[in-house]
């Protein structure tokens, strides 16, 4: 049975909008739950997103197809308020989830935003249920609780509809979490699942040749550091240049070999396991994949080595267990390349984050249009937006005029005579000077969890970076609020004055 939250308070249990938040802590958490309270302390602003957080329900597999659990059935578990809290808590402090649940179980005013009393409540929250229940969010749902939060923001800045927001927009790398690749090393990757996945495949079925499993993993192992370990020859001299050629050739075609002769055997084990078995439907299914991988490494390191072709970057896989992750090099001072995928952002002047697009195979040329246009469904009231010269394009330039009352998007290369006049009017001067106040959102965002990525899967990415949007517009709410909180508190107490 899940609630969003419960409805009868217990004995011991103070509400939520009676806590006492410390005013002068610099700390990120009381900001985060400053902002959580306005939101469950507005009664029009909570029934918005508790009524959005009732979507968020576990999925199950009904007849092959994938629907929303009940949620009158079932054992109770978190409220989607908690689930919430903690999930905003999780990107706002950049934490991994140990330390979330230390905090869930530890923190006493987080303990009270949960709703649980001081002592008469004693439960405490399992580090995998944590995991289970934060990844029920989705980014379209997240996205909704997004614009929610940042109209309330817009209203607690009393801010007038009529004069029209103002965004800008930029875009930056989130890494995912791989290791550097090369082709040696991936292969390394694919060897190293396929005897495992064999392993457990083998002793479920009884079958033979997977036994010294592990001793099969560290042979690999140590032919791979025997061609990493090899270096091409820096002497002037040809014969001793072709002889480290040979000696490379050699190293890479035992590896290669070694590799094969794991495959051969994970083929006669495949071949072995029934595909109807439901039990291991899904190992076998990896095992196809890592297979796959395997014999792309292997090709491409003969291409390569073997046959001294250059391998296409369309060709490359940057990382087995995260294949959405791209090789971007954007030409920045001591960053050579970065391991993930572009993400652009929509910050407004008052610093909350409109909008965001996960760019997967896109650059920002290919984005200034949707990334508008998707701003201007959520909030019509934008009337114009600053870019940096990397999303211009003629189409841009044109498409942009037509929807915006002043685009901001300077020209590349020579200007002519009426770039020169568009590019020096008084509004367009004055927004591209306040265009690099958006790298300040840049670096907030990654400050509190967009550096890197820890979650899995292209859906893991797109719905952490989501997460990441709401926390940094909460903490941003919080901090409004307790500005003007203690601005009211110096007006009350009137000024300060010295003794005689």
């Amino acid at each position: 049975m899940r609630k969003v939250i419960e409805p009868q308070m217990q004995l011991g249990e103070l509400a939520i909008g009676a806590i006492k938040l410390d005013l002068k802590s610099r700390d990120d958490i009381p900001q985060l739950l400053r902002g959580l309270q306005h939101i469950y302390t507005t009664p029009e602003l909570r029934g918005t997103i508790f009524a959005i957080l009732e979507e968020v329900l576990p999925e199950r597999q009904v007849e092959g197809k994938t629907v929303k659990a009940d949620p009158n059935n079932g054992r109770p578990g978190m409220t989607q308020w908690q689930i919430l809290v903690l999930g905003v808590l999780r990107l706002g402090l950049n934490a991994d989830y140990d330390r979330i649940q230390e905090l869930a179980n530890e923190h006493k005013t987080l303990r009270q935003m949960l709703g649980h009393s001081d002592w008469t409540d004693v439960k405490y929250y399992n580090l995998q249920t944590l995991k289970d229940n934060l990844r029920l969010f989705t980014p379209e749902i997240l996205d909704r609780i997004n614009q929610e939060v940042v109209r309330a923001g817009h209203q607690a800045l009393k801010k007038n509809p009529a004069e029209g927001a103002v965004g800008r927009c930029d875009s930056f790398v989130v890494e995912t979490d791989v290791h550097f690749p090369t082709d040696i090393n991936l292969l390394l990757d694919a060897i190293r699942k396929v005897i495992e996945i064999c392993a457990i495949l083998a002793g479920a079925y009884n079958l033979p040749g997977w036994r010294q499993h592990k001793y099969l993993q560290r042979l690999f192992k140590k032919q791979y550091r025997k061609v990493q370990r090899l270096k091409h020859s820096t002497s002037k001299d040809e014969s001793k240049q072709q002889q480290k050629v040979l000696e490379i050739q050699e190293a890479h075609r035992d590896y290669l070999d070694l590799a094969k002769g794991h495959l051969a055997l994970a083929e006669q084990t495949r071949q072995q396991i029934s595909p109807q078995d439901p039990v291991f439907a899904v190992r076998l299914c990896e095992l196809n994949d890592f297979i796959q991988h395997a014999h792309r490494q292997i090709v491409q390191i003969d291409r390569r080595v073997l046959q001294g072709e250059r391998i296409p970057h369309e060709e490359k896989v940057f990382s087995l267990f995260q294949p959405h992750t791209e090789w971007i090099s954007k030409g920045k001072a001591g960053v050579p390349v970065e391991l993930g995928l572009r993400v652009c952002v929509m910050e407004d002047r008052d610093r909350f984050i409109l909008h965001h697009q996960v760019m997967e195979k896109r650059t920002d040329d290919q984005v200034a249009i949707s990334m508008v246009d998707e701003t201007r469904e959520r909030f019509p009231t934008l009337r114009a937006v600053s870019m940096d010269k990397g999303f211009h394009s003629p189409g841009n330039q044109e498409a942009l005029k037509s929807r915006l009352e002043c685009v901001v998007l300077p020209k590349k290369g020579r200007l002519s005579q009426a770039d020169q006049a568009r590019e020096s009017e008084a509004e367009f001067v004055e927004l591209r000077k306040q265009h690099s106040a958006v790298e300040s959102a840049i670096n907030a965002l990654e400050v509190h969890g967009l550096d890197k990525c820890p979650d899995h899967g292209i859906n893991g990415f797109k719905r952490y970076i989501a997460m990441a949007v709401v926390a940094r517009n909460i903490q941003r709410l919080g901090a409004v609020l307790r500005q003007q909180e203690h601005e009211a508190a110096q007006r009350k107490r009137g000024p300060y004055k010295k003794a005689a």
